[in-house]
């Protein structure tokens, strides 16, 4: 077997020494069950914690800017989403209500939102005004991003980058690698270990998304006409909120099979 095999294959066994599988979540009425691997020395506090700090630095600098937005419209709309969407994530996490949450807007022509680990909201204007929104649709992308921070995608991740970087560090001294082969070696653990579980991601992010939308009182048909947006704004420079995870005929699929299975849920909250 060449070493550049043994060497992903490596980093590999250490990801699965050095960590643990977790679920995160409950599965919901969607059904995301997948056990993760986390890194067993990186708990969730300490990323909750790296986080925050890096949110709090971002939101220093857009109101030193000017650009941190608690006023207008937009804002308005953000915050009343978001204060019916966090009480649904009690259904996949019981903890997850009482996170130190927090829900800001960014003047940006930036066509993104994010909502980091610890349950940190960020949600750009341009995305809103330049896709021109609709309540329903931004439910969509706040319960999908709320989702990622749901799954600890972010930790998850960063479990996968501790495996990558043990294996580069021990592999090439065990295996004497040149440069050349260290970088191919690179690609390789980058494919066997990080890129194949983004768009696993995504699709667990798209249907407990979906779910916690719909228990909120949003119509998940919304989450199509969001990604149709998505997918055609840019032309070919997608918005950043694509950029590695574009929309495409599997995601748009995979919604529309999710959709029958939330939609009672949907109909039970407007009923309330």
């Amino acid at each position: 077997m060449p070493s550049v095999f043994r060497f992903a294959g490596l980093a590999a066994a250490l990801l699965l020494a050095g960590c643990q599988q977790v679920n995160t979540t409950s599965g919901g009425v969607v059904g995301v069950e997948r056990k993760q691997n986390m890194f067993s020395m990186l708990s969730s506090a300490q990323v909750d914690q790296m986080y925050a700090q890096s949110y709090q630095q971002t939101l220093g600098e857009a109101s030193k800017a000017g650009k941190l937005d608690a006023s207008s419209s937009d804002a308005r709309r953000v915050k009343a989403i978001a204060a019916r969407l966090i009480p649904q994530t009690g259904t996949f996490r019981p903890d997850a209500p009482s996170w130190q949450w927090e829900v800001n807007v960014i003047k940006s022509d930036e066509l993104n939102a994010n909502c980091g680990p610890g349950g940190k909201i960020i949600v750009y204007t341009g995305l809103i005004d330049q896709l021109k929104l609709t309540d329903d649709e931004l439910a969509a992308v706040m319960g999908h991003e709320i989702a990622h921070a749901l799954r600890e995608h972010g930790r998850e991740a960063m479990s996968r980058a501790y495996a990558v970087q043990m294996g580069e560090n021990l592999g090439g001294a065990l295996l004497g690698l040149g440069k050349d082969s260290m970088q191919l070696a690179d690609q390789v653990v980058q494919y066997s270990l990080t890129l194949p579980n983004s768009r696993q991601n995504e699709n667990e992010a798209d249907l407990i998304g979906l779910e916690l939308a719909a228990r909120a009182g949003y119509n998940p048909n919304a989450a199509l006409t969001l990604w149709q947006k998505m997918s055609q704004a840019g032309g070919n420079a997608p918005p950043e909120i694509l950029s590695t995870h574009p929309a495409d005929s599997t995601r748009m699929a995979n919604l529309q099979a999710a959709i029958p299975k939330v939609m009672p849920l949907y109909e039970q909250a407007k009923a309330r």
